[in-house]
């Protein structure tokens, strides 16, 4: 018979936020380092969870570490119920309209290269209002941010704009141009723009990405000779470094490179296409201070 777990104490939550922890780490001895504590004290504290809730929460071992469906399950509602004491603490400190708590992030890879520092610039303002907000960061693919937000995990999320969810807000924040690229040590790479012209790019090994990807990119992609996928594009640059391959990139990533004369773009009116950038937030969210001025100070970056 499984137990009821009653009344959620402070201990319950302080485990809870181990738990959190360990399953974001991917294990107990990467958690040991996030959370300062020794993986004999992450054991017995997953052990007095997994008895307080009366089933197992996850299977670790040589074989690795693996959540069980239950364990999954208590994850998500975990989240849900640590960022509800985050949201009630923000919404009780902005009754004295005072910028004190949390503001959970979600972005995803590789923008902070973009030469208009929107998200930096608009922080750096909300820091200045408010010494004590606690700003978290996480790097996640686009999806994970909208089930996140979704969720309530999530207070913002900076995402490409390839398909409007349903409970989501998108406030637009910036137009991305990528461009078909090479290294240095690449056959097309010393190629003048007028021989570029005669020359099939599918005659060429390219990686494309294996993440998701507007209709109207996907065609760009399509007319290359696809040989690898990264499921990012720190991946992608990875392979178009070794000279073995053709890919886009955004330009702003990759201008450090084209300024050191290890890449360049090739055909750029032909080869390239715009990736709509936006801040998304959950419709109809709970009122938070902490995030209205975050957003108005993004809105001041146009």
């Amino acid at each position: 018979m499984k137990k009821s777990l009653g009344q959620v104490s402070d201990t319950d939550l302080r485990t809870l936020r181990i738990y959190r922890t360990v399953v974001e780490c991917g294990g107990f001895a990467a958690a040991e380092v996030e959370l300062s504590i020794s993986r004999a004290a992450i054991s017995i504290a997953m052990s007095d969870l997994e008895t307080r809730l009366g089933f197992k929460l996850c299977q670790r071992g040589r074989a690795g570490f693996s959540l069980t469906t239950e364990g999954q399950k208590v994850y998500d509602y975990s989240l849900q119920l640590l960022s509800s004491i985050e949201n009630f603490r923000t919404q009780v400190n902005a009754l004295n309209s005072n910028l004190k708590g949390e503001l959970n992030i979600g972005i995803t890879d590789n923008l902070v290269t973009m030469p208009h520092m929107k998200v930096t610039n608009a922080l750096a303002r909300l820091k200045d209002k408010g010494s004590e907000i606690t700003i978290n960061i996480r790097m996640i693919p686009p999806t994970d941010i909208e089930r996140g937000l979704l969720d309530g995990h999530l207070h913002i999320g900076i995402v490409p704009n390839l398909k409007a969810i349903a409970g989501l807000d998108y406030h637009s924040l910036y137009d991305e141009r990528s461009q078909l690229y090479c290294s240095n040590s690449h056959p097309l790479f010393d190629c003048t723009e007028e021989e570029q012209l005669d020359i099939k790019m599918s005659d060429y090994d390219a990686v494309v990405p294996a993440y998701a990807q507007t209709a109207d990119i996907k065609t760009k992609l399509q007319s290359l000779n696809a040989k690898a996928t990264a499921t990012d594009r720190e991946g992608i640059a990875f392979l178009l470094l070794t000279g073995k391959f053709l890919g886009y990139l955004p330009d702003h990533y990759a201008q450090g490179w084209v300024n050191n004369g290890q890449m360049r773009s090739l055909s750029p009116n032909t080869f390239c296409y715009h990736t709509k950038i936006s801040a998304v937030t959950r419709t109809n969210g709970t009122n938070n201070l902490i995030l209205n001025t975050f957003l108005e100070e993004l809105q001041l970056e146009k």
